[in-house]
């Protein structure tokens, strides 16, 4: 059960990225991670992504050049930065959610019947105890 579990739960996201037009890359996950963390320094940011701080550093580049986030002094180390979304891209990871969102209760209403929505509501507190596990 695990294993079809992690397939069907990763082919879901990945399908409902790809039909809402908001695919993952690390623009989007950048931006999402920052909205739940709060400012962080680079070196934060790129361990919390798995990536080399060289490649993170490329990232918030563009970020801020579109401006999306903002670079300001940290103020518990006067030579560096922590890293803070801008109103901007609070609202683009908005548009996003917002349109993955409609896409699900779209393919709710038109795939499945009530029993399987029903079905579905129960098993999402289920769901969230297992993420709230992972993240205790």
């Amino acid at each position: 059960m695990a294993d079809e579990l992690r397939e069907v739960i990763g082919r879901f996201v990945r399908s409902v990225r790809t039909q809402a037009g908001t695919p993952s890359d690390a623009h989007g996950e950048t931006l999402a991670y920052l909205e739940r963390a709060g400012p962080v320094s680079i070196a934060v940011l790129a361990d919390a992504r798995g990536v080399k701080h060289q490649s993170m550093r490329l990232v918030t580049t563009r970020l801020e050049a579109e401006g999306l986030i903002e670079l300001l002094p940290d103020p518990k180390d006067k030579r560096g930065y922590r890293i803070h979304v801008t109103q901007a891209g609070l609202r683009e990871t908005a548009t996003d959610r917002t349109a993955r969102a409609q896409w699900i209760a779209k393919a709710l209403a038109e795939a499945l019947d009530e029993d399987e929505r029903d079905i579905l509501r129960q098993a999402v507190p289920v769901l969230k105890k297992l993420v709230d596990l992972a993240q205790g």
